[in-house]
C-alpha cells in the first residue's frame, strides 16, 4: 500500500516546498475559494458530484459509492494522461479536498502508487479556512498607515508607486475587484466571493514584515460587496492618516485617463447614474447624463467630483478623522514622475509618524 504523508502546517513557507497544490474538489467549490496557487483537478465535477449525492440519499449508499468510484477512477486517469503527464519522478504534490476525506485520499493513493511523494492536507480545505478566519479575526494586527484623499487624488496609483519603492502595500480595491464607489467593479473582472477575498488578503498579510508599516487606502468597511475583516478594519480605524490633496481639474483629468473602461461602457455609466438618483435631484442627474451623451468627460468628472464625491467624502471624514494622526500632503500633478516623488515623500512621513 502506498504511503501518504499528512500536514496541517499551511504557512507560506510550508506550501512553497511543494511542486504543486492540487484541489480535487468540484469546479464550483474551487471557484468559491481555494488555497493560493492551487490548481483544480477535480475527481468529480459538479454534475457528477450532484448525481452521486442524489443516488446516495434516494437509492442506495452502496450503489452510489460504486458509481462514484468509477467516476473518480476515470477522472484521475484523465488527469494522469493530461495535466500530470509530464511530471518527473521526484514530483511532490500537496492534495486536498473539502475535509480530507475520500476525494483527496483517492487521488493521493493513485499518485503515490506512481512513485510520487504525496502529502494530503489533514482536514482538507476546512483546515485552511479555519486558519484564515482565525488570522483575520484574532491575529496580530498590521501596522497600518492610511493613504486618504478625495476621489481622483490617485490613491491607488500611489499604492502602486509605494510598492515599486519596496514598501508593503495592501490594495483592497484590487483584491476586491471593485473601485469602492458607485462606478463599481472592474471591466471583465467580477468580484471574488467573500471567502476568496479573505484568502487573498490573508495571503498578503502573512507574507509581510510585522515590524514595517503597511500602506492601505482609506476605504469604507464594504468594498463593493466584500467586507473588510475585523482585525484589519480595527487597525485601519486606529491608523495614522496621510491625506492627499490635488486640484480639482487635475483630479478630473486623472479620472478620465485612469478609467477608460467606464467611458466605453454606456450601460455601466447609465446604471451608475441610476444609483445616484436617491442622492440628487432629477435635474442634476439629467445634467450629468447630458454631459455623458455629449462626450464631455472632463466636465462630467469635474461635476461628479464637486457635486457628489467631495460632499460625501467631507461628511464621512468628519466622523473618521477624530483621534487619528493626520498629515496633509499636496500634489499638483498625478503623472508617473509626480506619483513616484509623492511616494518618496509619503515614505519619509510614515517614518516620522
Amino acid at each position: 500500500m502506498p504511503r501518504l504523508a499528512y500536514t496541517d502546517d499551511l504557512s507560506a513557507e510550508e506550501l512553497e516546498r511543494f511542486d504543486v497544490i492540487i484541489d480535487v474538489r468540484s469546479p464550483s467549490e474551487f471557484a468559491e475559494d481555494h488555497l493560493p496557487g492551487a490548481v483544480n483537478l477535480p475527481v468529480l465535477d459538479d454534475e457528477e458530484r450532484a448525481r452521486v449525492g442524489t443516488h446516495y440519499t434516494r437509492v442506495s449508499a452502496f450503489e452510489a459509492r460504486r458509481m462514484g468510484a468509477a467516476l473518480v477512477s476515470r477522472n484521475i486517469a484523465h488527469h494522469l494522461e493530461t495535466a500530470l503527464a509530464d511530471r518527473p519522478k521526484d514530483f511532490k504534490p500537496l492534495i486536498y479536498c473539502w475535509r480530507g476525506g475520500m476525494r483527496s485520499q483517492s487521488m493521493g493513493l493513485v499518485l503515490a502508487s506512481v512513485g510520487w511523494k504525496v502529502t494530503l492536507i489533514e482536514g482538507g480545505y476546512r483546515t485552511w479556512r479555519r486558519q484564515v478566519v482565525a488570522a483575520l479575526e484574532t491575529g496580530t494586527a498590521p501596522h497600518v498607515v492610511l493613504i486618504d484623499g478625495q476621489t481622483g487624488t490617485g490613491k491607488t496609483a500611489l499604492l502602486h508607486a509605494l510598492a515599486a519603492e519596496g514598501e508593503q502595500v495592501i490594495d483592497l480595491e484590487g483584491l476586491a475587484h471593485h473601485r469602492g464607489s458607485i462606478f463599481g467593479d472592474f471591466a471583465g473582472m467580477p468580484q471574488p466571493g467573500q471567502k476568496a477575498f479573505e484568502t487573498a488578503l490573508h495571503d498578503r498579510l502573512r507574507r509581510m514584515d510585522p515590524s514595517r508599516p503597511v500602506f492601505v487606502e482609506a476605504e469604507s468597511r464594504q468594498v463593493g460587496h466584500r467586507r473588510v475583516p475585523p482585525r484589519l478594519w480595527d487597525a485601519m480605524q486606529a491608523a495614522p492618516r496621510i491625506t492627499i490633496t490635488v486640484p480639482v481639474d487635475e483630479r478630473a483629468r486623472y479620472l478620465v485617463e485612469a478609467y477608460p473602461d467606464l467611458l466605453a461602457d454606456a450601460g455601466k455609466l447609465d446604471a451608475a447614474f441610476e444609483g445616484l438618483k436617491p442622492f440628487h435631484a432629477k435635474a442634476r442627474i439629467a445634467e450629468w447624463r447630458a454631459l455623458a451623451q455629449a462626450g464631455d468627460w472632463h466636465a462630467l468628472a469635474r461635476a461628479l467630483i464637486t457635486e457628489h464625491y467631495d460632499p460625501a467624502y467631507n461628511r464621512a471624514r468628519k466622523r473618521q478623522e477624530a483621534g487619528s494622526g493626520l498629515v496633509r500632503m499636496e500634489i499638483d500633478r498625478l503623472d508617473e514622475a509626480d506619483l513616484t516623488a509623492a511616494a518618496t515623500r509619503i515614505i519619509a512621513i510614515a517614518k516620522a509618524l
